[in-house]
């Protein structure tokens, strides 16, 4: 068994949001010891450039691979999955296994033959980058989708305002507009996102099939783990969480994304 088995797995967001791809990880590799990081002293990503993305994430994963000596990397961020998920991969080919939030959707998205319309709802540099639209048209040419940039969303999250008058009026203002209309499934392309989950589906009655970054992503890290070998077979130790900008009112946030209670630390990178 190699060294690299016992190490921890290295999980980054813009923010907070990613916390709930931490949550299901937890649930599903209880074993496993994760290091968090999330970036807020520069978020929101959604409406940073793809340049200055990729440098963010660059610094994180130096971050999480040199100094926490991680044997892989989550990015927990689909407008970080989107601007600089290649770059860290083919910079860490052969070294490092490194994940996206995207991919994982996508595979599920194309193999479930009933959908035929689905929606993409996400952050203004994730639409645009178009990473979902290009993605579902090369895997599956009749599936018909349609994108819409939802920028408000995730500040709105991070600021605690969900299941609350305010946002049923910004979910229902963006869900009514007529690019999604007709729908059958839609994307949750923000990690934020499965935290207004039940509002959604609320506003569709149950009839639209949701998919989000959560569990899909923890099966299929998971399945790449125990391919590479590097699932551990001991409990590593307690998960870490790192913020570039500490404030109390992140880790208040914080305890409703994971789940339960936890103590962020502050990083400067």
């Amino acid at each position: 068994m190699s060294n690299s088995t016992h190490r921890p797995i290295g999980v980054f967001d813009s923010g907070i949001g990613g916390l709930t791809v931490a949550h299901a990880i937890s649930r599903l590799l209880p074993n496993e010891q994760i290091i968090y990081f999330g970036d807020t002293a520069h978020l929101p990503y959604g409406d940073k450039s793809k340049d200055l993305i990729r440098t963010y994430s660059s610094e994180i994963t130096n971050f999480l691979l040199h100094q926490k000596h991680c044997k892989c990397v989550v990015i927990a961020c689909n407008t970080a999955s989107a601007a600089a998920y290649e770059y860290l991969r083919d910079s860490y080919k052969g070294s490092v296994p490194i994940f996206n939030v995207i991919d994982p959707i996508i595979e599920s998205v194309v193999a479930d033959e009933s959908i035929k319309h689905v929606g993409i709802i996400a952050t203004k540099t994730t639409i645009l980058s178009g990473v979902y639209q290009e993605k579902l048209s090369r895997r599956r040419p009749s599936l018909t989708y349609s994108a819409l940039a939802t920028p408000l969303l995730a500040p709105m999250i991070e600021e605690g305002f969900y299941n609350n008058n305010i946002s049923h009026t910004v979910i229902h203002n963006y869900l009514e507009q007529p690019e999604l209309k007709d729908i059958d499934a839609l994307i949750l392309g923000c990690t934020h996102y499965v935290m207004i989950k039940k509002e959604i589906n609320e506003f569709y009655g149950g009839k639209v099939k949701l998919f989000d970054s959560t569990d899909i992503v923890a099966t299929k890290l998971k399945a790449i783990l125990e391919k590479e070998n590097l699932l551990t077979d001991k409990p590593l130790g307690e998960n870490l969480f790192y913020v570039s900008d500490y404030t109390e009112s992140f880790e208040q946030a914080a305890k409703a994304f994971y789940g339960t209670a936890i103590q962020l630390k502050q990083q400067n990178i």
